[in-house]
């Protein structure tokens, strides 16, 4: 049988895929696609049988395909995806369209064949990443899972004693003689609860890069060797603090509050790795224009897989429900957001070393003078309390009247533009929560100056992210007082702020 030159050079040449006409299972016609997809000359695929094409998969399709095209109707017979053979021997995965085609020379079965190789990876890559994603939000889950224990069980400590020792000071101070050192001690451990509270959400805002960050040139020896004694006391008598501070030590541009934190944490981690006691050695040198503090302990250290995995966020290998994971996962913020880096090294039975390096400033010039204690007391100065929280108004309300202030407060911005409208005599400060429902601290202070351009703002807030820069700084001219404060923060604050 002949074919016209016109219809294989032209109509079948032209097409993306392979061709193959079959008259039962030998070749008759062959495109050049065909050719190259099967590793065959094309005119040497003429006149072969198509079994050199199959794959045993493939080959079990054959008695049911070649009885539809020696009785079916002409037309269409469907399409599969099996397999194929290449000259070479490699299988590779195609799909298949075949018709019976009725012509003057005879039967015939037409068939385009598609390597889908590339599709299927597609796929199958598709399938990965949807698998992936599924993986992800079930880690995503259970690490807020993690972190929600872990925030529950510490909180729960906290309120516990609280409340505890709450009860403790009202029974005492209800007895017929009261014991007031007795009520003043247990006063104290209400307070340290609270400030364990305090730590642990600056923990969390860190975490986050919601903290209010105040970088400033820091003396690192002088920074530790002023945190030393309450270091050395948080690891218990049967760990040994060694402090080793490196000489002629460069400056580094970082919040001090965030130095503390970030230590408290690591020498926390190193006394939980040391139950029986050991050696943790803090100490700092010049690695050429950064600056190495290095925490090292004598602990029982960690496998390589969980180094692998120290600073991810909320991985703890303490019980569940007992830690929130974020201990080296903030310090790694902390340590990144003041430009530096961090990293660990440890062996089982050999310690766990954690090396930061921080850009190197210039010199600290020492303090020629102490500055004067600050003063706190009002001089009759009118301050507008805008807090929604009213337990927390009440709080500052009686610290500013107790100190000389006169005090105007509002549950919410529209209610302190209120007030303010219908006070008669000059605000001197406008003391706000950053968010409050309805409206923002900072809308409210830009209604309020607007009217009343002398008053002066300062915020408070636990979260101070709407009136922080990008890189958790404050923005210009603005003042914050984070939460929770005592008597002092506050009048402190205050008095600063209307001093100027």
């Amino acid at each position: 049988m002949e074919w016209s030159a016109e219809l294989s050079s032209g109509l079948l040449q032209a097409a993306p895929d392979a061709i193959l006409v079959l008259d039962g299972m030998r070749i008759v016609l062959a495109n050049d696609r065909a050719g190259q997809m099967y590793g065959w000359p094309s005119a040497e695929l003429v006149g072969q049988s198509v079994d050199v094409l199959l794959t045993d998969g493939s080959r079990a399709l054959v008695p049911e395909r070649q009885e539809l095209i020696l009785s079916g109707r002409p037309g269409s017979i469907g399409t599969v995806v099996t397999s194929a053979r290449r000259r070479d021997g490699t299988e590779f995965p195609v799909e298949s369209s075949t018709a019976i085609v009725e012509t003057p020379q005879g039967r015939f079965a037409v068939t385009v064949v598609r390597d889908v190789t590339d599709r299927l990876r597609a796929e199958e890559e598709k399938n990965r990443l949807r698998a992936e994603a599924h993986t992800h939000r079930s880690q995503r889950l259970e690490s807020l899972g993690q972190l929600a224990g872990g925030i529950a069980h510490d909180f729960n400590n906290m309120l516990g004693v609280i409340l505890n020792y709450a009860n403790f000071v009202i029974e005492e101070a209800e007895a017929a003689e009261p014991d007031l050192a007795a009520i003043a001690a247990d006063a104290k451990q209400v307070v340290r609860a609270g400030t364990r509270g305090t730590d642990l959400t600056h923990q969390l805002l860190a975490f986050a890069r919601r903290d209010v960050v105040r970088p400033q040139p820091l003396d690192l020896n002088a920074v530790i060797g002023e945190l030393e004694e309450t270091l050395r006391a948080s690891l218990g008598d049967q760990v040994t603090l060694l402090y080793r501070p490196g000489p002629d030590l460069p400056s580094v541009t970082w919040d001090p509050g965030q130095v503390e934190q970030m230590l408290t944490s690591l020498v926390a981690n190193a006394r939980d790795a040391m139950p029986n006691g050991g050696n943790l050695v803090i100490d700092t040198g010049s690695l050429g224009d950064r600056v190495r503090l290095r925490i090292c302990d004598s602990g029982r250290g960690m496998p390589a897989d969980v180094v692998d995995r120290a600073f991810d966020p909320f991985f703890t290998t303490k019980p569940k429900g007992e830690a929130t994971g974020l201990g080296l996962a903030t310090v790694y913020g902390i340590v990144t957001q003041a430009g530096g880096e961090v990293s660990l090294t440890s062996e089982p039975g050999l310690g766990t070393t954690v090396t930061v390096l921080l850009p190197a400033g210039e010199p600290v010039v020492p303090e020629t003078a102490e500055e004067a204690p600050a003063a706190t007391r009002g001089h009759g100065e009118t301050v507008l309390v805008a807090e929604d929280e009213d337990a927390l108004r009440d709080v500052a309300g009686r610290i500013l009247s107790g100190a000389g202030y006169q005090v105007l407060t509002a549950e919410c911005g529209a209610t302190a533009l209120e007030v303010a409208a219908r006070h008669p005599g000059e605000i001197d400060l406008l003391l706000s929560d950053v968010v409050m429902p309805g409206m923002l601290g900072k809308e409210l202070a830009e209604r309020l100056t607007d009217v009343r351009p002398k008053t002066r703002v300062l915020y408070m807030s636990g979260y101070a992210q709407p009136v922080l820069a990008s890189q958790g700084n404050l923005d210009p001219g603005v003042v914050l007082l984070e939460k929770p404060f005592s008597a002092n923060d506050l009048l402190t604050a205050v008095r600063k702020r209307l001093d100027g």
